[in-house]
């Protein structure tokens, strides 16, 4: 598995605006312009192929490892830190689509005081 790799000629660069960014988290709470998280994450559907065996004394619970797969679902969660709210929503897809449909619903039902940019609008 391939992971981020930080090569030695970037390495002050790389943290000098990773540091600007985690700056970012440190900011006042302010309701026109909210920091929130986003993240996202797939999740297999499965079910139990066989019921497990629970314990009894001296033996323990038996769980099978087969099971049946039901495909797969995308759970899209952001999450506003200094006021303590989240907001999840479960999609059948995880596309460049059905992300941006869960940001424009959260920007325009649970932020509509928030100031807003037009960034790559020009």
């Amino acid at each position: 598995m391939k992971g981020w790799v930080i090569p030695p000629e970037k390495n002050s660069e790389f943290v000098a605006h990773m540091e600007q960014v985690l700056d970012v988290y440190k900011r006042p709470y302010n309701p026109k312009n909210p920091v929130i998280c986003m993240d996202e994450s797939p999740k297999q559907l499965i079910e139990e192929r066989r019921a497990f065996i629970g314990m009894k004394p001296g033996q323990e619970a038996r769980v099978d490892y087969e099971y049946i797969r039901h495909g797969v679902v995308n759970i899209f969660m952001a999450n506003e830190p200094l006021r303590g709210r989240r907001f999840t929503e479960v999609t059948e897809f995880k596309t460049k689509k059905d992300w941006a449909l869960f940001i424009k619903h959260i920007v325009d039902t649970e932020y509509t005081k928030a100031k807003k940019n037009n960034i790559g609008n020009g």
